[in-house]
């Protein structure tokens, strides 16, 4: 039965209209140790480094025809040593993307499942390569493209718990329990011009421990445009948003802007500066409403010092920020070299432990990395960074201003391509 079933699946592959294929099997393991000495938040006096290595694993299966394309990317993320050597490892295995495309047209096209979602700079939305777990999310994107140079996609997500038959209250696991997005991006000669706007809902239970108790979705929407200009050796971006709605029963009010120039001197040397501000609120305002931009799903690990003080899991619903910043990058055959120097100062008012109010003046935070290519499939990546803080930093963070904070790391990326095959298969009817 076994033989009749294969037969008749090779006089079915062989009699169809055949389509060009292509499958293409990647990997990556990503070994990085890392030493932290005052990472994230001030240290206090006596405590000792952090020590550890983690390590990210995937498995790439790419898939791609004229109708679809396909990808699935199985993840391990695990710290050496937290499995001992000869017990079962119970660190599972995830889908980091597991997404479908439906080529419609050339113009149009259809994506649903767990993927990757990456717009312009990352700032609001972006994979978080960094981090070694990544960011994906459970979506529906809807692709248009007009033409080259215009291009707008209209993202729904739409998150549960589990399977049920009545209404659960969402754990927020996701960060969010749906949202609703359009961007849009054209290039117009020199200049490109990108829009977002995105609607972002959170559930809770309203009136919680009261008779009417209830589950409810708040909406905050984030809101505006980013351009870019770039002209021979001069390179310049900027960008607006703007956040208002409700958030937990609270009404949002914040505001994000953030510009970079840039210039290369040589072939090998570019440097650049640029800025942010995210609006926060003031230590004595009282007030509920929420005054604190929040860059949401961005990759906040490439914005405001590589030590992540500020968005990477902290720093919600605080004093906001203005960072100033200096970027020099020299790349010379396979190495690369990157410094980049710091200014961080609260957005609003930061007071001490007896009200008074502090200088909005954070501290300087100076960071280096450097980059070699030793094959095409292997980097080896290294940092150092420092964190010279105030003591309105530690009115803020916690910890010791006085103490030495630093950050250092060695990072090994294997990302070999296993297997690529193009073929002529059978059409889809």
């Amino acid at each position: 039965m076994k033989k009749q079933l294969v037969l008749l699946v090779m006089i079915a592959l062989f009699t169809m209209p055949s389509i060009a294929q292509e499958f293409n099997l990647s990997g990556e393991l990503r070994p990085r140790y890392e030493n932290r000495y005052g990472f994230g938040s001030l240290r206090s006096e006596g405590d000792e480094a952090g020590n550890f290595i983690s390590q990210r694993t995937r498995i790439n299966f790419d898939f791609e025809n004229t109708k679809m394309i396909f990808k699935v990317a199985l993840q391990n993320v695990r710290v050496w040593g937290d499995v001992g050597t000869m017990a079962e490892d119970d660190k599972a295995i995830a889908f980091h993307e597991a997404w479908g495309e439906a080529i419609i047209s050339e113009k149009f096209s259809m994506k649903l499942g767990r993927q990757e979602i990456s717009y312009d700079d990352q700032r609001i939305f972006g994979s978080v390569g960094w981090a070694q777990q990544a960011r994906s999310h459970d979506a529906i994107l809807f692709k248009i493209k007009p033409n080259s140079d215009h291009r707008v996609d209209v993202g729904i997500a739409y998150n549960a718990d589990m399977q049920s038959n009545i209404d659960h209250l969402y754990s927020n696991a996701a960060g969010y329990k749906t949202f609703q997005y359009g961007w849009y991006h054209g290039d117009f000669n020199k200049v490109g011009i990108s829009f977002l706007l995105l609607n972002t809902g959170i559930e809770y239970l309203e009136n919680e421990g009261l008779p009417n108790e209830d589950t409810t979705i708040d909406y905050m929407q984030t809101i505006g445009p980013r351009a870019t200009f770039k002209s021979g050796n001069i390179s310049a971006d900027a960008s607006f948003y703007i956040q208002t709605g409700k958030s937990f029963d609270n009404s949002v009010s914040a505001s994000y802007f953030g510009g970079n120039f840039g210039y290369k001197i040589t072939d090998n040397f570019k440097a650049s500066i640029g800025g942010e501000y995210l609006s926060g609120k003031d230590m004595d305002d009282a007030s509920t409403d929420v005054n604190s931009f929040a860059p949401l799903f961005g990759t906040n690990h490439k914005f405001n010092g590589l030590m992540d003080y500020f968005y990477v899991g902290n720093h919600a619903n605080n004093v906001g920020l203005t960072d100033i910043y200096l970027h020099f990058g020299y790349t010379m055959d396979k190495w690369n070299f990157k410094l980049s120097p710091h200014y961080f100062a609260a957005a609003a008012n930061v007071l001490d432990g007896n009200g008074d109010k502090l200088d909005n003046y954070l501290g300087t935070e100076i960071d280096f990395t450097l980059g070699y290519k030793l094959t095409k499939s292997i980097n080896i990546d290294a940092g150092y960074s420092q964190m010279l803080a105030t003591e309105t930093m530690e009115a803020i963070k916690g910890g010791d201003s006085g103490e030495h904070n630093s950050w250092a790391w060695v990072m090994i990326t294997f990302k070999p391509n296993l297997f690529n095959h193009k073929f002529k298969a059978p059409e889809a009817q």
